[in-house]
């Protein structure tokens, strides 16, 4: 049995992964936006372990966030799942880019790190000046941030395996009700590669969808890129990656 930590998860693909994980036996511990959510999730899901509470689009409470997930011990696996498409730029860029970053740096190092990204990422803009000035950056951009944090992960961290994925475009909330893709692959790559034996889950630094290896924008793997996005990260939430 793992223990496993997901955001974002009182609705929508992190919500279903949630719950297949603690079918399987698994431990989870979720995360709510607010005291309403954690309510309503904790009727959704009777067997949690637990719900945090943090608004992601405010810096101090994520790092609040990352504080009570430490306090609750060490994770197997962190599904960075928390996402906003319609949102403002200025929010896009705290929830989607900035809350990965600073929960990674934070929380203690999990064996599994696994990252939401989305097929949008080919979109984004590899320049990262409008992290430092604060936004606004599109979702498309954030994606692509997702997948640079996800590569110089696995690159810092040889230990853990560290990966990025594509759910697809599924009829969640977030994706709309006409959305082609299926809902159930849409969750089970995340849940495959936070908690399974497989050997193809035990690798690094990839990027997936529907459990297969898929194309990327490669600029993700430009090293000084990378670490220019940890340099602008940590200048703008002063918070540094360990090890």
């Amino acid at each position: 049995m793992s223990k496993i930590f997901i955001t974002g998860s009182t609705d929508g693909l992190g919500l279903l992964a949630a719950q297949k994980l603690i079918k399987a036996g698994h431990e989870v511990v979720v995360h709510a936006r607010n005291s309403a959510r954690a309510e309503q999730v904790r009727q959704k899901l009777p067997k949690v372990s637990s719900v945090l509470i943090a608004d992601l689009t405010n810096t101090k409470e994520t790092k609040q966030l990352a504080e009570a997930a430490n306090a609750l011990g060490y994770f197997d696996a962190i599904i960075h799942n928390a996402g906003v498409y319609r949102a403002s730029g200025e929010e896009i860029l705290a929830v989607n880019t900035l809350s990965p970053y600073i929960l990674t740096c934070m929380m203690k190092k999990p064996q599994r790190l696994i990252y939401l990204s989305s097929g949008m990422h080919k979109q984004g803009n590899p320049s990262l000046d409008k992290i430092k000035s604060g936004g606004p950056i599109s979702y498309s951009d954030s994606k692509l941030h997702v997948v640079l944090l996800a590569k110089a992960v696995a690159r810092k961290w040889p230990e853990v395996y560290a990966n990025a994925v594509d759910p697809g475009w599924v009829p969640t909330k977030m994706g709309g009700s006409g959305a082609p893709d299926n809902l159930d692959k849409g969750y089970e790559t995340q849940v495959w590669l936070a908690a399974s034996d497989d050997e193809k889950a035990k690798v690094s630094g990839r990027y997936f969808y529907h459990k297969k290896e898929a194309m990327y924008q490669s600029i993700a793997d430009n090293t000084e890129l990378q670490e220019e996005f940890f340099d602008i990260c940590k200048e703008v939430t002063n918070v540094a990656l360990k090890g």
